[in-house]
């Protein structure tokens, strides 16, 4: 799709844009292949998770990837700043949203620790 002179896009898509329902037919789970490829790595199910400290823990990308999925670590976020990355978490998802946004900020200029 063209976006200006000279300059052309292609159609993203997001969350909302995608849905999936039930069809007429019924398939067998074993004539059905969800798997698919990433480079060289051949993935058994179709789930990437995003890099954002609110999706994905260590915790969470480990459980991900035994079920088949690829979940990317934001390996700048809370979870490579603090050693208790849990109760920071906590502590934001409890505060107002205007509150939270001023938190965050003051918690991501916390160095990154190479160590954690």
């Amino acid at each position: 799709m063209e976006i200006g002179i000279g300059k052309s896009g292609r159609r993203a898509y997001g969350l909302d844009d995608i849905a999936i329902v039930p069809s007429r037919r019924t398939r067998d789970a074993d004539d059905v292949d969800i798997s698919w490829e990433v480079d060289a790595f051949k993935l058994e199910l179709p789930l990437m998770v995003s890099a954002m400290d609110a999706a994905v823990s260590p915790q969470t990308a480990i459980q991900v990837g035994r079920l088949g999925g690829i979940a990317v670590l934001n390996l700048e976020g809370i979870q490579t700043r603090y050693e208790d990355p849990d109760s920071v978490l906590a502590e934001i998802a409890e505060l107002s949203e205007d509150r939270a946004t001023l938190r965050m900020q003051e918690l991501y200029r916390e160095p990154v620790k190479e160590e954690l």
